[in-house]
């Protein structure tokens, strides 16, 4: 998007909706690939999927440890499984098994967690993951990623199918704004350059890139030029477009709806301590569950909207 184009929001699908036409997609053209739900194959939309290879779709129950044992022994046998129950339950509960039967015989099972983040909203913090990403990118091997819109979503899941070894991907529960075109192109572990500017650069992913692009038209209006970069891939991570942006814009802040520990942000920081420190800011979720609540108002209250966005870059024009 090109600086000054005036933003417009359009919602399309969830991020979960999207990945269930995937799958569904993904199911006619490889009949290796099969599908484990822990019982919430309404919520994750692999039902889809379900009623169309019921033999190739395993409803465990609420078994998580078990499902992903089942995975990586299916991988073991030359299957692609796809693994979905809400993130929170999948990679707390089913931590050492993801560790012990998918990360370290690098087992080629993709996890596809919907409900990622705050934006579950009204279930309450017993079902909003803030710490997917730590946990996940702790562990070797994997790829993890955090789409931001259904096109986003359709691409990379189609992408994770097709390469070999461990995938993690957040979706979400509510309907998405749209950031991309249809035809939009995507690779894994590349990250895009969505606006470019001269002052600043946001890093964002998920539902804050597009916090992060109204974040930026609200500064253009004031005349700081931000640039908005959307790091859909957090591992592995985009070093070579952190850098550039690092020495372009001299300044970046970070956005995302995760825990401010072990993110996006910790990501990022690395790098470019790495090859060109400069001063940085970080809008995320601070050391705290949320609670119940409308997802804007959740957004709003721990910090996750455009507003916050442009208050960090503020503060950090001024380190600057």
């Amino acid at each position: 998007m090109p600086a000054g184009e005036q933003l417009e929001k359009k919602l399309g699908l969830a991020t979960r909706d999207a990945y269930g036409q995937a799958l569904l997609e993904l199911g006619k053209r490889n009949p290796k690939i099969v599908v484990l739900d822990a019982d919430l194959s309404s919520s994750t939309r692999t039902g889809a999927f379900a009623k169309a290879f019921p033999d190739r779709f395993f409803n465990v129950g609420i078994s998580e440890a078990n499902m992903v044992g089942m995975a990586g022994g299916l991988a073991s046998s030359g299957k692609i499984p796809f693994v979905s129950s809400f993130s929170c339950f999948v990679t707390c509960k089913a931590y050492d098994q993801l560790r012990m039967a998918v990360a370290v015989p690098h087992a080629n099972v993709k996890v596809v967690a919907s409900h990622g983040g705050i934006s579950v909203g009204e279930d309450g913090v017993s079902q909003q993951s803030i710490e997917d990403i730590a946990l996940m990118t702790s562990l070797p091997g994997f790829t993890v990623m955090v789409p931001a819109d259904e096109h986003a979503t359709r691409a990379l899941v189609t992408q994770a199918a097709e390469m070999d070894g461990p995938v993690y991907i957040r979706t979400g529960r509510p309907k998405a704004p749209l950031v991309y075109p249809p035809d939009a192109r995507f690779e894994i572990g590349k990250g895009i350059l969505i606006r470019p500017g001269r002052d600043v650069t946001v890093i964002a992913n998920g539902l804050l890139v597009y916090e992060a692009l109204a974040a930026a038209e609200e500064l253009q209006a004031s005349g700081v030029s931000a640039a908005v970069v959307d790091l859909h891939t957090v591992k592995p991570l985009d070093e070579a477009l952190i850098a550039a942006q690092a020495k372009g814009t001299g300044a970046i802040v970070t956005a995302e709806e995760h825990q401010i520990w072990g993110g996006l942000g910790s990501a990022v920081a690395r790098a470019v301590a790495r090859s060109h420190p400069v001063p940085m800011e970080f809008v995320a979720i601070q050391d705290t569950y949320a609670e119940s609540g409308k997802p804007e108002e959740l957004f709003e209250k721990y910090g996750l909207t455009a507003r916050q966005i442009v208050q960090a870059v503020r503060r950090l024009l001024q380190k600057k």
